[in-house]
């Protein structure tokens, strides 16, 4: 069955070409709508509004979307609200890679 999960589980191999990790882990990807008549929606946004790849990466969602089966129509909507940023959407797997640790002024830092 078609789900939002399932929809960016397949997402998962699509990689930001410029920071070299999945656009689902770095939480790219802001949201996925399958509708019963096999229209799926996914809200992505880049990791700036300069992003020269950004072409090629929403053609890549929209050609992995595509493919799945039941979809009918891919659309891939380009938003910018919230602004993306790596300390809130990023998993915290990659914002270890990145080198990003959320300390606690309680602890001293």
């Amino acid at each position: 069955m078609l789900t939002p999960d399932a929809v960016k589980e397949a997402l998962r191999p699509v990689v930001d070409p410029e920071i070299g990790f999945s656009i689902v882990d770095l939480g790219l990807v802001y949201g996925v709508n399958v509708s019963d008549d096999g229209l799926v929606s996914v809200d992505l946004t880049l990791t700036s509004p300069m992003c020269p790849l950004g072409p090629q990466l929403m053609q890549a969602v929209e050609a992995v979307v595509s493919s799945l089966e039941g979809v009918k129509e891919a659309q891939v909507r380009l938003v910018w609200n919230p602004p993306w940023d790596p300390k809130k959407h990023a998993s915290e797997d990659v914002k270890a890679m990145l080198g990003i640790w959320d300390l606690d002024e309680e602890d001293g830092f």
